[in-house]
């Protein structure tokens, strides 16, 4: 077992590993707007400081972020991948930011929740809270299974654990999952239309180590066969979703994590979705007081879902 010193300089190897945090700057920027243009204008730059920002990632990484095409330039898969985890981030310090920069007051509430739940469904609509309850400093951190509750006051956790007798949990919203892809992906491998649609041996189904089962339940559930062709996996069930997106296969998606694609068009979801028995709770280590901060939060979050 690795000892805290060791913890620590595998975090400082990470991090060192990192491309510099203004050349991420650079590549966030152009990526949100689409136009290294657009980038160089909101960060005072001009645009050969910004595409050779850009470029210099690329040199890092041995890897292609932007196609670029008669003078305009397009994400690659590789490119949407960074992009939502560098926007995340920045998010992440644009709050830690904030919140410094507050005059001292109430201590800020800290929320723990699952890291995927949180770059896809709950920091897109903090800027809700935020306008709703300007007042309640809100601090995230990504973290899953039991809690421990030491420096965290509450945390939305599916119930796929046992949390114990002394959690109190508060129910937020079922577990609603169903195969998604690309609309072009389900052009090229989807049969059929309604309950006889299904999918071509071709298509590959995508998985994850943080829900390996995933395909099997919903395959129960629904009462379908899987397609016999390609499977591929990834480290993160973030990661196939993202994989989805770029049209590498067909994924499991849980319906509030892929809820704003959907929206935008960018995944579809040919075969709806179905509960698969689980749901997400806010859990705090003691019945949450009405009117309360915690109290608001809640609501809040219900209303989300």
């Amino acid at each position: 077992m690795k000892d805290h010193h060791q913890h620590e300089l595998d975090s400082r190897y990470r991090r060192a590993a990192l491309p510099p945090l203004g050349a991420l700057r650079c590549f966030e920027a152009a990526a949100r707007l689409g136009s290294f243009t657009q980038a160089a204008r909101e960060l005072h730059l001009t645009h050969g400081a910004v595409s050779r920002a850009v470029r210099s990632i690329e040199d890092a990484l041995a890897v292609e972020l932007f196609e670029r095409r008669s003078q305009r330039v397009f994400l690659t898969a590789a490119g949407e991948r960074l992009r939502d985890a560098a926007g995340a981030a920045f998010d992440v310090l644009a709050a830690a930011v904030r919140e410094l920069r507050e005059p001292p007051g109430a201590p800020a509430l800290v929320l723990s929740c699952e890291p995927t739940l949180l770059m896809r469904w709950l920091i897109p609509r903090l800027p809700g809270f935020h306008a709703r309850h300007p007042g309640i400093a809100l601090r995230l951190v990504a973290g899953g299974g039991p809690v421990e509750f030491d420096g965290v006051d509450l945390a939305i956790r599916r119930d796929d654990f046992d949390w114990g007798r002394r959690v109190h949990a508060q129910r937020l919203f079922e577990e609603r999952v169903g195969p998604v892809c690309s609309a072009g992906y389900r052009q090229q491998h989807l049969q059929g239309q309604g309950r006889g649609a299904r999918w071509d041996d071709g298509a590959a189904l995508l998985h994850s180590a943080t829900r390996p089962g995933a395909w099997a339940d919903w395959s129960r559930a629904a009462r379908r066969r899987l397609p016999a062709g390609q499977n591929q996996s990834f480290e993160h069930f973030y990661f196939s979703l993202q994989a989805a997106v770029a049209g590498v296969g067909v994924a499991i998606g849980p319906w509030q994590l892929v809820r704003d694609d959907i929206d935008a068009g960018v995944l579809v979801a040919p075969m709806g979705f179905l509960a698969d028995g689980s749901a997400y709770h806010l859990l705090s280590p003691r019945p949450i007081q009405a009117g309360s901060v915690g109290a608001q939060l809640l609501a809040w979050l219900c209303e989300q879902a």
